[in-house]
């Protein structure tokens, strides 16, 4: 998306009808192409964009919206099949709840969202799924911690 974005001519009716789109964006922003998601799903569905765009803008707009479309299809499956194919490496109660285990895990999340400061991402969501890897006591885990404790130091 940035790249499509800094190829417009910024005196152009298509960069102009982005800049009607996001009216609330700064213009620092809008020149440099940073755009979450659902913008760029509203600018997909907007056909009043592609509208505005001349044959190569269109081209090049068409484009993108195909690899967006095909690599999020390719992405959905490339993660069920990682889930899938690793499903042996969590407990075996994971998908088990009682009230004590929904308590933990909205604790767990809310000490999870606060080293992440609210920001909900695959890095956050990986460091979740690893925390319950490190709190079962039955797994042996392969890396061990290189860190000496001040007890094993005064031995």
């Amino acid at each position: 998306m940035k790249q499509f974005i800094k190829s417009l001519d910024k005196d152009g009716p298509c960069f102009k009808y982005i800049c009607r789109s996001f009216p609330g964006m700064s213009n620092e922003k809008l020149k440099a192409g940073i755009f979450d998601g659902p913008q760029i799903r509203s600018l997909i569905r907007n056909s009043g964009f592609v509208q505005s765009m001349t044959n190569l803008e269109s081209s090049a707009w068409c484009a993108f919206v195909f690899v967006v479309n095909n690599f999020l299809d390719v992405n959905m499956s490339i993660k069920v099949h990682y889930l899938f194919s690793h499903l042996d490496r969590f407990p075996e109660n994971l998908g088990d709840l009682s009230e004590e285990q929904g308590e933990r895990f909205h604790q767990d999340i809310k000490v999870i969202e606060e080293r992440y400061q609210g920001r909900w991402d695959t890095h956050m969501m990986a460091d979740y799924c690893w925390s319950l890897q490190r709190d079962c006591p039955l797994i042996s885990h392969n890396r061990k911690s290189n860190k000496r404790l001040f007890l094993d130091v005064l031995q």
